[in-house]
C-alpha cells in the first residue's frame, strides 16, 4: 500500500492522536520514555554544537505539536541524530558553531522543514517518502554512522575535535592518539556496552540513563576532571520561550535548500516509523507529515532545531504500553521539569560518556545485517548501497545526501526503463496467455503475435517500446495478421507514450495486421486512452477483457470461420 493511498481519511481533527488514554500505561511508557529520551536527547544536542537543554527543548516541542496535529498514538518525534548531522555540517559553513548567528540559522531551518512538512501533508505528498530505496536509504544510514563515529571520536579518546572534512577529522585523530586518555576511553566505552547490553535484555531499560549516572557519580568521586576528563560545565536552566527569530536574509537561499533536503529524509522516517506502529489499521503518513512538521515549527519559535520521528523511541513507547500521546507529553513534561530544575545535576556529566551514547546510536542505524541481505540477494543493488554510503563519507555532508538521493532517483528511472516489449504464448490446455519461457514451452496461433509490456508506459522507456514493438512486426511470420498488446502492466500512460503507442498502432496497421489491446486493467490508463486520443487510433471494438477473447474476435482463422458463416 503506498503512502498516499494508506491516507485516505478526509479530516483530520486536532488532538486526534490523544484518544485511547490509559493512565497507567501511558503513564508508564512515558517515564519510560523520559528516561531514555533524557540522555539521547543531550548527546544529540551536543552532537548539533547546541547546549543539552537545547534537545529538551526540541523533544518537548516534538511532543507537543505531533500530539496536537499527529495521528499515530505511539510515534516519538524530537531531536534525532539521523538529520542533525547533516543539518549540522551544513550550518558549520554559514556561521561559527555555537554562535548566535549559528543558533539563528538552525531556529529559522526548523521553521522552513517545519513549514515543508506540513504542506507536504496538507497536499497529500506521503508519496516523497517512497523516492529511496531500501539500498540507498541503507548507505545514507551507513554514511551517517560514519559521521557520528568520527564527530564523536575525539570525545571518547579525550582529544580536541578536529576540524575539516572527514578525512582531516581522521587524520587529526591518527596524529593525536599518543594523547589518549583512558579515563575517557573507559567511559565512553562503558556506556556504549551499558547501552547496548541494556538494549539486548529489554529495550525498557534506560540503560542510558543509568550508564550516564554511573559515569557522573563515578567521575566526582574519582575527580576524574582533574585528570583531564571533560564534563559538560553549568547549564543553563529554565523553560523555553515562544520568539519568533532573526531572519538572516544573506543565508535564505541556502537554507532553503537544506529545508527541502531535510525535509524529504524526514518524510522517509516518518513514513516508516507510522507504517511500523500503525496499531493494526492504515497509517495516516499524510497528517503524521503534520504533526512532525508542527513540531519542527515550535522547535523553532523554542529557538531548538528541526525534528524527526524516531523509530527506535516509538518502539519504547510501543512495548511500554503507550496507548495515545499522552505517553509522549508525559515524556515532554518530566524532560521540561529536568530543564528547569535539575540541570546542576548535568554539570558533572562526562562528554565522553555522552559520546557513548552516539556510538551507540551510530551502531543501531549502520545495519550491517541489511548490507548482508542485499550483498546475498543482488550484488548491483549492494553496489548502489555502498555507492551512496561513500558519497555521503567523502563528500561535504550536505552534498553527499543530494547524491545518495539522485542515485535512488536515477536507479528508479533505470529500472522503468530497462522494459522491453516480450512475446506472450498460450499455456498449454488453457485460455491463459503467459510470457513465454524456454523452461516451460507455450502454444503459439497462425496468424496472431502476442506482445506484453510490463511497465506503465511513459515517456521514460516509450522509444525502447516503440523499437520493440516495430522490431517484432518487421520480423513477425508472413501469415501473421493479428498483434494484440497484453496491457496487464501499462498502470500509467502519459502524452509521450500515448503518441508512440498511436505511432505503432497506425505502423502495425500499414504492415496489414490488426491490432487490439486485452487486459488494460488500470482505469487510469482507460482514462488517459480517452484523453490522449488511443482509443480514436484503435477504433472500436479493439480492447478486449482477456487475450484470448481478442484472439478469438479478430484472428485469422476467426474471420474466416464469420466469412464461411455469412456464405
Amino acid at each position: 500500500m503506498t503512502a498516499q493511498n494508506a491516507s485516505t481519511q478526509t479530516s483530520w481533527p486536532l488532538f486526534g492522536a490523544l484518544r485511547g488514554f490509559n493512565a497507567g500505561r501511558d503513564l508508564t511508557a512515558g517515564l519510560t520514555l523520559a528516561a531514555i529520551a533524557i540522555p539521547e536527547q543531550m548527546a544529540t544536542a551536543r552532537l548539533g554544537g547546541f547546549a543539552p537543554q537545547i534537545g529538551f527543548f526540541a523533544f518537548a516541542a516534538g511532543a507537543a505539536g505531533f500530539a496536537i496535529f499527529g495521528s499515530n498514538r505511539q510515534l516519538s518525534s524530537g531531536a534525532d541524530s539521523t538529520i542533525t548531522p547533516i543539518f549540522a555540517g551544513s550550518l558549520a559553513l554559514m556561521a561559527a558553531v555555537g554562535s548566535p548567528h549559528y543558533f539563528a540559522l538552525a531556529a529559522v531551518l526548523a521553521l522552513m522543514v517545519g513549514a515543508i512538512l506540513m504542506a507536504a501533508g496538507l497536499f497529500k505528498l506521503g508519496w516523497i517518502a517512497d523516492l529511496l530505496s531500501t539500498p540507498v536509504l541503507t548507505g545514507f544510514l551507513a554514511g551517517i554512522a560514519v559521521h557520528i563515529l568520527l564527530s564523536q571520536a575525539p570525545s571518547v579518546l579525550g582529544l580536541p575535535a578536529g576540524g575539516g572534512s572527514e578525512f582531516q577529522r581522521a587524520a587529526s585523530l591518527v596524529a593525536e592518539i599518543g594523547r589518549t586518555q583512558i579515563a575517557s576511553v573507559v567511559i565512553g566505552l562503558g556506556v556504549f556496552a551499558a547501552v547496548f547490553g541494556g538494549e539486548k535484555l529489554n529495550p525498557r531499560i534506560p540503560g542510558a540513563l543509568i550508564a550516564l549516572a554511573v559515569a557522573t557519580v563515578a567521575t566526582m568521586t574519582l575527580h576524574l576532571e582533574a585528570h583531564g576528563v571533560a564534563v559538560l560545565g553549568d547549564v543553563a536552566s529554565g523553560f523555553p520561550t515562544l520568539s519568533l527569530p532573526a531572519f538572516p536574509n544573506i543565508h535564505l537561499f541556502s537554507l532553503a535548500g537544506l529545508a527541502i533536503l531535510i525535509s524529504l529524509v524526514v518524510m522517509v522516517q516518518t513514513a516508516a516509523t507510522t507504517r511500523s506502529f500503525s496499531e493494526g489499521g492504515d497509517p495516516d503518513v499524510n497528517r503524521d507529515f503534520i504533526g512532525v512538521g508542527a513540531g519542527s515549527v515550535l522547535a523553532g519559535l523554542f529557538s531548538a532545531f528541526p525534528v524527526d520521528a524516531s523509530p527506535p523511541r516509538t518502539s519504547v513507547a510501543a512495548q511500554s504500553g503507550g496507548r495515545s500521546q499522552w505517553s509522549g507529553l508525559i515524556a515532554a513534561s518530566a524532560v521540561l521539569l529536568l530543564a528547569a530544575f535539575g540541570t546542576r545535576l548535568l554539570a558533572h556529566v562526562p562528554q565522553a560518556a555522552l559520546a557513548g551514547v552516539l556510538l551507540f546510536v551510530a551502531q543501531r542505524i549502520l545495519h550491517l545485517r541489511t548490507f548482508g541481505d542485499i550483498l546475498r540477494r543482488t550484488w548491483g543493488e549492494f553496489g548502489l548501497a555502498l555507492a551512496t554510503a561513500v558519497l555521503i563519507i567523502v563528500l561535504p555532508i550536505q552534498m553527499g545526501v543530494t547524491a545518495g538521493i539522485f542515485l535512488s532517483l536515477a536507479h528508479g528511472m533505470f529500472t522503468t526503463t530497462r522494459a522491453r516489449p516480450i512475446a506472450f504464448e498460450r499455456v498449454p490446455g488453457t485460455t491463459v496467455w503467459w510470457p513465454a519461457c524456454s523452461d516451460q514451452p507455450g502454444e503459439t496461433q497462425d496468424g496472431v503475435m502476442v506482445m506484453g509490456f510490463q511497465a506503465p508506459l511513459s515517456f521514460l522507456n516509450a522509444y525502447d517500446f516503440r523499437h520493440g514493438m516495430m522490431t517484432a512486426i518487421d520480423g513477425r511470420p508472413p501469415s501473421t495478421r493479428l498483434m494484440v498488446l497484453e496491457a496487464s502492466s501499462i498502470v500509467e500512460i502519459d502524452f509521450t507514450a500515448a503518441t508512440v503507442l498511436s505511432g505503432v498502432i497506425t505502423a502495425a496497421r500499414a504492415a496489414g495486421l490488426e491490432f487490439a489491446i486485452a487486459r488494460l486493467e488500470s482505469v487510469r490508463a482507460q482514462d488517459a486512452f480517452g484523453r490522449l486520443g488511443i482509443d480514436a487510433a484503435l477504433g472500436k471494438g479493439r480492447i478486449f477483457q482477456t487475450v484470448e477473447a481478442a484472439v478469438t474476435a479478430l484472428s485469422p482463422a476467426a474471420s474466416m470461420g464469420s466469412r464461411e458463416a455469412k456464405s
